[in-house]
């Protein structure tokens, strides 16, 4: 399934950015949960969680999108995510609501926006305050999509 035919995504924000997934790749919505950290590890990886025996890498997407703030890792919530049979958890300030969007409401990813945004952003979508920018959790996940 295409990432725009999907109608339906899971809505959330890290500081003033709202951002989306598809919901069909979300397996689940978390409360803060306790990190292990992993040392050596990039920046924007921010531990390892058990989700029931199973070993989850969570992202700081604060720091992956290079998004002002501080990283508050003892509060943030987590999207978890599937991509090709793993689970990632994206760490985020607030989990909102699940939105159908219409595919048409969907708009290209602006040439301005900036390379990183670019790389892992796969539309955009007006909203009546702000913007919600929908992720590609696939290129959002790979190490060369975003760099420092």
């Amino acid at each position: 399934m295409s990432i725009i035919a999907s109608n339906g995504f899971v809505t959330f924000r890290v500081n003033d950015q709202w951002l989306g997934v598809p919901v069909s790749i979300v397996q689940e919505v978390l409360l803060a949960q306790r990190l292990a950290i992993v040392p050596l590890a990039p920046a924007e990886v921010a531990g390892f969680l058990n989700l029931r025996g199973q070993i989850v890498t969570a992202l700081d997407l604060r720091t992956r999108l290079d998004i002002e703030g501080e990283s508050a890792l003892d509060t943030a919530m987590n999207v978890v995510v599937r991509h090709e049979d793993e689970l990632f958890s994206l760490l985020v300030d607030e989990v909102a609501d699940v939105l159908a969007i219409e595919r048409e409401r969907i708009e290209p990813v602006p040439a301005t926006l900036d390379a990183c945004w670019r790389a892992v952003s796969r539309g955009i979508v007006r909203r009546d305050a702000d913007l919600l920018v929908i992720l590609d959790v696939g290129a959002l996940l790979r190490a060369d999509a975003v760099t420092s």
